[in-house]
């Protein structure tokens, strides 16, 4: 959906001084006592997929709303590319002409800005319809998008307010109505959320996992808050003096920072909110086969049944229940459970308290890894495992 090139965003009157500079590895600092000219991004290459959150996050000033900001083209690019999917093709937005790039801001692209930016003197209803009545749509089309998000904001009765008699909480409620009500494939959101109380902020951020569930936006979403790009991403971009530093799944930024900036972010960060199943289970591959299964603790003489369907503890047989949807902890009793690779991890802690068994992960085809203590423990102390361990 979105495919973003080699991407250089310079700030000054004569950005194009700055580009050899660049080439030549210098950096924002040496390239503004050179030419007078401010880098906002340097050289950064990402692609976001139908359907998915990714989240770009940094310090403040390492790029991210520069980058952001540059889709809908409210900041130039110097060089590079960006292409967005318009009508099944794949479409350079920089060097598109005029139309093309009205079509796609009107059409293909929304925003929630950090700070509302609500009309203070229309009605929430009037705000939302607001890009609507711009767009030319008729007044039927424009009272039905309204309506509909505004329903599905949870704004319905308050439709006839201005934004002023609402809470903070309510008016980013309205800003992403507004957004939703173009029905754009794309929604950028510029740290929407930042400027709330954290129980505000908390509650949205879920109300927007939950609306994701059923819309299916590509989103890219600025964030300066680890937990919340953690909570939200399907992917992550973190950024440091303009530059794409790490791209990947919340828990390989987690388990396999690519630096020490990297590290220092996810330093304090709770693995139980982020890790699954798969990123912390023990590959059954790297088990040897023996007559009697795989043995997981031979200390207590604990195995995997050779058809990978039972444990068997001291000799003593138990079939292994597999994870469903809708199941509780509680309802299991004492049987060991196998769970799908996308697992929280500290469901997946509490299943193995709870159960007293080992937690077993399937991938779709059997049975591929098992979670024992030695698992979780290493996982909690951010180490490597091995299997001497």
């Amino acid at each position: 959906m979105i495919e973003i090139e080699n991407l250089d965003v310079v700030f000054g009157r004569h950005p194009q001084s700055a580009l050899p500079l660049l080439d030549q590895g210098e950096d924002r600092e040496q390239i503004r006592e050179k030419t007078g000219q401010v880098v906002g991004v340097k050289n950064a290459s990402l692609t976001v997929g139908h359907g998915e959150i990714c989240v770009l996050m940094g310090l403040s000033g390492s790029g991210k709303s520069s980058l952001l900001r540059c889709i809908n083209g409210l900041n130039p690019v110097a060089r590079g590319a960006i292409r967005i999917e318009r009508d099944g093709t794949m479409v350079d937005f920089v060097s598109a002409d005029a139309s093309v790039q009205r079509d796609i801001r009107q059409r293909l692209v929304s925003m929630v800005f950090q700070k509302f930016a609500l009309m203070p003197w229309l009605t929430v209803e009037e705000n939302v319809a607001m890009p609507l009545e711009v767009q030319g749509l008729d007044r039927a089309e424009i009272q039905r998008r309204v309506n509909e998000q505004l329903e599905l904001v949870g704004l319905s009765e308050w439709r006839h307010l201005k934004p002023g008699k609402l809470s903070g909480g309510m008016q980013q409620r309205v800003g992403l109505a507004r957004a939703l009500a173009i029905e754009t494939d794309i929604l950028l959101m510029d740290e929407p959320f930042s400027a709330l109380d954290p129980l505000i902020r908390t509650q949205l951020q879920d109300e927007l996992l939950m609306l994701q569930k059923k819309l299916k936006k590509t989103i890219l979403f600025v964030s300066h808050d680890l937990d919340e790009a953690l909570k939200l991403g399907n992917h992550i971009a973190i950024m440091k003096d303009g530059e794409i530093v790490q791209h990947g799944k919340p828990e390989d930024i987690v388990l396999n920072p690519a630096n020490d900036y990297v590290r220092d972010f996810v330093a304090h960060t709770n693995p139980l909110n982020v890790l699954r199943a798969s990123s912390i289970m023990w590959p059954l591959k790297d088990f040897s086969a023996e007559k009697e299964g795989f043995c997981l603790n031979r200390r207590d003489d604990y195995w995997l049944s050779s058809d990978k369907k039972a444990v068997i503890v001291n000799g003593n047989r138990q079939d292994i229940y597999f994870w469903q949807s809708g199941d509780t902890i509680e309802q299991l009793g004492k049987h060991p459970v196998c769970v799908p690779e996308d697992f929280p991890m500290r469901e997946a802690m509490e299943l193995l308290y709870h159960t007293g068994h080992s937690v077993f992960v399937h991938s779709g085809e059997g049975i591929a890894g098992v979670i024992r203590d030695r698992e979780l423990y290493h996982t909690l102390l951010g180490k490597m495992l091995s299997e001497d361990d």
